[in-house]
């Protein structure tokens, strides 16, 4: 779910975010996600410097933080986005109804608002926000449009809890910041690749002109990171991949555990059916009969376990699918492969636990056993 909220803003996006080499060297890329609040470097001529890059379909400055959006009695805790009318195209969003934020809307510094859609529904319910007041810091906005539902969500926020204000609104009526130049700051810029196969292209064009616009020497770092989609990608798998091992480690304990349990129980069988397993030698049973009776009840034991488990964990995951986070459900997915791999992991525990308790099943002797009280 995580990755393919990353994948609908496609691989051919670029973000460029404030950062500084002495945070990078500390903490490393989080760093470069977060010094552009600490120290912003970036402004809107960056912004407006960077559109005549070639293959670049468009460039959108976007500020932004959290806000209780507030509409009669109602309110609702949202993600605030200063942007320009390009954060459509960066963002994939499509309009519900209504109208986006126009040219005119950022020159002006007009308190127009367009709602997410968790954040209409919240606020307005089945009435139609357009032409509504909402107020946001104790400010008053008139709703101009809505978004379609997106689905998906990032870092734990839905992509349907935003509200967008014209990006010079947000700067000059909501949030104030500025840089060491004194220019009004912008936390990053999105920037829409016209092809994947520019993306490199376009990379070094971008850096080349940031470079120059901040005036940094040849022997100075850059004040600003780059970031493609295909890097978040690629970093949200490594980290997906470290998890998948932990969890893998969990299951292997889990297993162990399972196993020794199994034997533990063959074992005592065999111990209580000593006389039995006589018995049947006495008339004729061979060692490999009694090998394969003890191998089938451990398999059966074990398949009998995994099953249960299997239907237990289904239950689980549907459960959790139901639970709404914020306008947000987390899907479940139970394939077919999976419960097929789990079964026969579970079979071949049940085998392999078994071995021993039934080698020795099969090595009594039948005399003794009978004895056996």
């Amino acid at each position: 779910m995580i990755t393919s909220t990353f994948e609908q803003l496609g691989s051919n996006v670029l973000y460029v975010m404030a950062s500084s080499p002495e945070m990078e060297a500390m903490v490393g890329d989080i760093a470069s996600m977060t010094a552009g609040i600490m120290s912003p470097t970036l402004t809107l001529g960056d912004a407006k410097a960077l559109e005549r890059v070639r293959s670049v379909e468009a460039v959108d400055p976007v500020n932004e933080n959290y806000v209780k959006v507030i509409a009669g009695r109602e309110s609702k805790i949202a993600i605030i986005h200063g942007a320009s009318p390009a954060y459509q195209v960066v963002y994939n969003y499509s309009l519900a109804s209504g109208q986006f934020i126009s040219d005119r809307n950022v020159t002006s510094s007009a308190r127009v608002v367009v709602l997410g859609n968790n954040v209409a529904e919240d606020l307005f319910g089945p009435f139609d926000p357009l032409g509504q007041r909402v107020r946001i810091k104790e400010k008053r906005f008139t709703v101009i449009g809505t978004l379609e539902p997106k689905g998906g969500a990032i870092m734990g926020v839905s992509l349907d809890d935003v509200v967008v204000v014209p990006i010079t609104t947000f700067q000059s009526r909501l949030f104030t910041q500025y840089t060491t130049r004194g220019e009004a700051a912008v936390q990053s810029i999105g920037i829409k690749v016209a092809s994947p196969e520019m993306v490199d292209e376009v990379t070094y064009e971008i850096e080349t002109i940031l470079r120059e616009r901040h005036r940094l020497s040849a022997s100075e770092e850059n004040d600003f990171t780059i970031v493609s989609m295909e890097e978040m990608i690629g970093s949200l798998g490594l980290i997906i991949g470290i998890f998948t091992l932990f969890l893998g480690a969990i299951a292997s304990v889990s297993l162990l555990v399972g196993s020794i349990g199994i034997m533990n129980i063959m074992l005592v069988s065999v111990t209580e059916r000593t006389k039995e397993l006589g018995l049947r030698m006495a008339v004729g049973a061979k060692r490999r009969d009694i090998l394969v009776q003890f191998l089938l009840e451990a398999a059966i034991l074990s398949l009998v376990g995994g099953s249960i488990g299997i239907t237990g964990g289904w239950m689980v995951s549907k459960a959790i699918s139901l639970i709404d986070v914020g306008g947000m459900t987390i899907p479940s997915v139970v394939s077919p492969d999976i419960v097929i791999l789990t079964v026969s992991i579970s079979i071949f525990i049940g085998l392999a636990s078994g071995v021993y308790p039934a080698a020795m099943a099969s090595r009594l002797n039948p005399i003794d056993a009978l004895r056996h009280e």
